[in-house]
């Protein structure tokens, strides 16, 4: 499939809308691969189009993928999908963290023996 200057405009805008769920955590930068195609020996009747990007940077390595019957679609449903795996991201991140500092705090007061490194009870 020939990539036209439309449909890379397209994907341009669509995965630039993602910057604002990366630039505040990963300041020093994130390559997104995005790859655009049509689908073959697909079980479905008809073209299938498909759509994938891939997020790297030091600690990031994310990957979301759409198909769909229409090449716009499938770019548009990559957007929420790749959105969706950004956020629970951030938000698995975030919530291991506090954990984490929960246990060290009852570990600190005496009230949980537990240590939160090694999730083991020390003796």
């Amino acid at each position: 499939m020939e990539l036209t200057p439309a449909i890379r405009e397209y994907v341009e805008s669509r995965v630039s809308g993602l910057e604002k769920f990366i630039k505040n955590k990963y300041p020093e930068g994130v390559h997104a691969s995005v790859e655009v195609g049509k689908s073959t020996n697909h079980h479905k009747n008809g073209d299938i189009f498909m759509a994938e990007v891939h997020f790297r940077s030091g600690g990031l390595d994310l990957y979301a993928f759409s198909e769909k019957e229409d090449l716009y679609t499938a770019i548009d449903d990559l957007k929420i999908e790749a959105t969706r795996v950004l956020t629970e991201s951030k938000d698995r991140k975030s919530t291991l963290f506090r954990r984490g500092a929960r246990s060290v705090k009852k570990m600190l007061k005496g009230i949980s023996m537990r240590n939160p490194f090694t999730s083991k009870v020390e003796k």
